[in-house]
């Protein structure tokens, strides 16, 4: 516990410092506040390794397209939203509007082009998002989008909303399923943050063109059974680990 109280407090005041330390990045080019964003994700992932122990296995990272697509990433965790980001070349991921209103961290998330989302605004705030994701692929950027919305616990069913199939409807680019295990280790609505390896794992991407229905269940079933795999991957290497010690 210990461990972890101390990394929280110096990932708070570290992810403080980056921000306040880094405003003047706000009047610079997006690219130099972007290669900022990816140092912090790196920065945090050296922290988790050297106070808890927690390392990270990225699989299948060449099945990502050289251009712009759409990522839709398993979300268990507070963990994916910092960092997933150094995995990428320039991501753009779509958040929660009212993220845009708080100090700083509103003015960077505009500063670094993220999508915004207006869930409860109806087809005219959808239209909006639309339009912000295509400009973004123009751009050659990723698209990453949490398609449950929300995190999810490691074997909760799965949730996955509407959102993803109309961007894969709309931008015409191929979608990449990304599968993780890092509730495992970063639990939601938890201080704990426990030693092993989060792995993300980057699936065959789906081509663009498919039927909504088709796409929806393509895109549930890998992420669910890869996420499902990492996760007894996971435990089982603890339980081999614990029989060890016991030994």
């Amino acid at each position: 516990m210990a461990r972890s109280l101390l990394f929280n407090l110096l990932f708070y005041v570290t992810t403080t410092l980056f921000v306040v330390l880094g405003s003047p990045l706000l009047f610079g080019p997006r690219s130099w506040a972007m290669a900022a964003l990816a140092l912090h994700g790196r920065f945090e992932l050296w922290l988790l390794k050297a106070i808890i122990g927690l390392r990270v296995e990225v699989r299948g990272k060449d099945k990502l397209p050289e251009g712009a697509c759409l990522v839709a990433s398993k979300h268990q965790s507070a963990w994916e939203t910092f960092a997933l980001i150094p995995l990428f070349r320039d991501p753009a991921l779509l958040m929660k509007r009212e993220l845009f209103w708080i100090p700083f961290h509103g003015w960077f998330s505009k500063k670094f082009e993220m999508i915004p989302v207006d869930r409860d605004k109806g087809p005219s705030a959808l239209r909006r998002m639309l339009r912000e994701a295509k400009k973004r692929v123009e751009d050659g950027r990723e698209i990453i989008i949490f398609p449950e919305g929300t995190r999810r616990p490691p074997g909760a069913p799965p949730d996955y909303k509407t959102g993803v199939v109309l961007l894969y409807d709309a931008l015409g680019v191929p979608c990449v399923p990304v599968a993780l295990n890092s509730g495992l280790f970063w639990p939601r609505r938890s201080l704990i943050r426990r030693p092993g390896t989060v792995i993300v794992e980057f699936l065959d991407p789906i081509p663009p063109g498919l039927p909504r229905g088709e796409f929806l269940t393509r895109l549930t079933s890998a992420i669910e059974t890869a996420s499902d795999r990492l996760i007894a991957e996971a435990k089982s290497k603890e339980s081999a680990s614990m029989q060890g010690v016991n030994l």
